[in-house]
């Protein structure tokens, strides 16, 4: 047997194994720029060359790229392979928007109950303040911006999570995600009712987060998405107006 020497690990690569941590928690996000080459030298200690060498290795792996005009940016990596085939999907085909209201039960199931458990003070501060943006836009009766609101919301709590693979897949399907929220509250919005229950659920959830409480923020989820579903189905359906706390109460969860 013929042992190698052990060489010790390059600056370089330490470099952009803290950046791929960064990216791979979703803290440095799709699309963001990262800080200047002066900035990360300043920060870290090191050389400038050793800092542009492992943006060049970042770069190589697709997981950054530079853009004309100057800086680094997180590429966004997952989108292109998710978003548009289902994009073209929805398009030609608007019954298909049942087979993306599934795939939201099981992402936002998933992240409301990972977020009660693992959401630090920052997570639920900007939960809360999506929340908040949300119940403004639904007041102002504003489609578009009630739209974006609640896409938003719903991704601050997929954050929250703090799981690699749930962040990534959540966002790649956030401007699928915001179609679906257009499409949604256009018909919603007809019925002042339907605001109310949903800003209700929406509240179960943020609530449910802010209390640590994975089971009920799950329940929750469930029934916020039954709700629209049911909605969306038949609205003239009127097991659509339900307190949702009393749904879950009567199914026996929460």
């Amino acid at each position: 047997m013929k042992l190698k020497p052990i060489k010790p690990s390059k600056i370089s690569d330490a470099i952009s194994e803290q950046l791929k941590e960064f990216i791979r928690d979703g803290t440095l996000k799709p699309g963001e720029r990262l800080p200047s080459e002066r900035e990360l030298v300043d920060q870290l200690g090191v050389s400038r060359p050793s800092v542009r060498e492992a943006l060049l290795k970042l770069e190589a792996k697709g997981l950054v790229q530079t853009r004309q005009g100057g800086g680094t940016y997180v590429s966004d990596v997952l989108a292109p392979s998710i978003v548009n085939p289902l994009a073209d999907l929805m398009k030609d085909n608007p019954e298909a928007i049942s087979d993306v209201l599934e795939c939201r039960h099981g992402l936002e199931e998933l992240a409301a109950s990972y977020a009660a458990l693992r959401a630090t003070g920052a997570d639920r501060e900007t939960i809360h303040k999506k929340f908040l943006a949300l119940d403004a836009a639904n007041k102002a009766r504003d489609l578009k911006r009630s739209a974006l609101a609640d896409a938003e919301f719903h991704m601050a709590i997929a954050e929250a999570s703090h799981n690699f693979a749930l962040i990534h897949i959540t966002r790649s399907l956030f401007d699928l995600l915001s179609t679906q929220m257009l499409s949604n509250w256009e018909h919603l919005l007809m019925n002042p009712e339907n605001c109310e229950q949903i800003h209700d659920q929406h509240q179960y959830i943020y609530e449910a987060i802010i209390s640590r409480d994975p089971d009920m923020a799950r329940n929750a989820a469930v029934t916020h998405l039954s709700y629209i579903g049911r909605c969306l189905k038949d609205p003239g359906d009127n097991n659509r107006h339900l307190d949702p706390g009393m749904i879950l109460k009567a199914s026996g969860e929460g």
